[in-house]
């Protein structure tokens, strides 16, 4: 089902783990809107949560309670507009608990219920604690795998998402995601690497308006393998690939060691860095721009960005949480959803 671009459509955020940082980075998004051009967004999670919470932080925030994420156009300048899931469990700052799972979960479900049936056009999600998570049913890897599930479920579809950091001064896109360091290797193949890549320069041109994408490709090993002598994936599994691109006349290049790649100066010959793990992409992003980045979700049928954060306990609840990188995936979700519909069935 395709948005008309007549009827502005409210982004949904979900609550998150509520011992943690999201609800407040929420809280003071709304606070900071008119400055940030903020355009209309609800919260789906405990209206009674996020007003202790507000109340907790000593910021000033009207809550209205709405049955349906289109009142959230008409309240949001006012109050900061609230589908309620009922959570009356006592919970402590920085002491998640399992009892709040349902409606952690509920509020993942039910936003990507909205941008699937139409009600709202991207979704926002704040930081999860996954081993409070388990006694409730959460079986999936991390965030991004068990949106994908959800959406196999509307669309009756398998999808591989790709996850992407992005700030001003980066884009890093993981190719193996929430697994083992020891698994990479047994995991890391051609195919995943093909369709990874094959997303991430779709993205940047559909979404992200980038006419011809530069794309880094770092290598597995050491210095890239260094002619096989640390590692022959490089060689074997990513040079392949990256000559089926360049084939196609797609401007990438490597596989480049990984331990050079993201200083300024070479952070400035490409759009994306496609790295082979998790901590690869992360631990560049996140020196850089700790409180800006975004992490973006592609390869869904649905929009999803959230904060380049966790849930980050050892703040919570004394009101020292920035709500930057929250303030940036509200954007970028929002931006993102004026390029493409968020159901568009590819």
């Amino acid at each position: 089902m395709k948005n008309s671009k007549k009827i502005p459509l409210p982004i949904a955020v979900t609550i998150g783990e509520p011992s943690g940082i999201g609800p407040e980075v929420i809280l003071k998004a709304w606070d900071k809107r008119s400055e940030n051009n903020l355009n209309p967004f609800f919260v789906i999670g405990s209206a009674i949560i996020l007003k202790k919470q507000a109340e907790n932080f000593g910021l000033n925030i009207p809550i209205s309670i709405i049955t349906s994420p289109h009142q959230a156009l008409t309240l949001f300048k006012k109050s900061l507009p609230v589908f309620d899931f009922d959570c009356a469990v006592n919970f402590k700052f920085g002491h998640p608990k399992t009892e709040t799972a349902p409606m952690v979960l509920g509020a993942i479900d039910k936003a990507v219920e909205f941008i699937t049936n139409g009600s709202a056009c991207a979704m926002v999600t704040s930081p999860i604690h996954k081993a409070s998570l388990y006694g409730a049913g959460f079986k999936s890897p991390g965030h991004t795998e068990y949106l994908a599930a959800l959406s196999k479920k509307y669309t009756g579809k398998n999808y591989q998402p790709v996850m992407m950091l992005a700030s001003d001064e980066l884009r890093v896109v993981p190719v193996t995601i929430h697994v083992a360091l020891s698994k990479v290797p047994a995991i890391l193949d051609q195919k995943l690497l093909k369709s990874t890549i094959q997303t991430v320069y779709e993205s940047l041109k559909k979404n992200f308006d980038i006419s011809f994408p530069r794309i880094a490709v770092a290598g597995l090993n050491p210095h890239a393998g260094e002619d096989n002598s640390m590692g022959t994936e490089d060689s074997n599994i990513i040079a392949p690939v990256i000559d089926i691109f360049k084939k196609k006349n797609i401007h990438i290049f490597g596989p480049m060691s990984a331990d050079t790649m993201f200083h300024k100066s070479a952070r400035s010959k490409y759009d994306v860095a496609i790295c082979m793990y998790h901590d690869q992409a992360l631990i560049p992003i996140k020196t850089i721009d700790f409180d800006a980045g975004v992490n973006v979700t592609l390869g869904l049928p649905i929009i999803r960005t959230s904060p380049d954060h966790g849930t980050a306990f050892d703040i919570a609840g004394h009101g020292l949480a920035n709500p930057t990188s929250m303030i940036n995936s509200l954007q970028l979700a929002d931006r993102l959803s004026r390029t493409v519909s968020p159901t568009e069935k590819k």
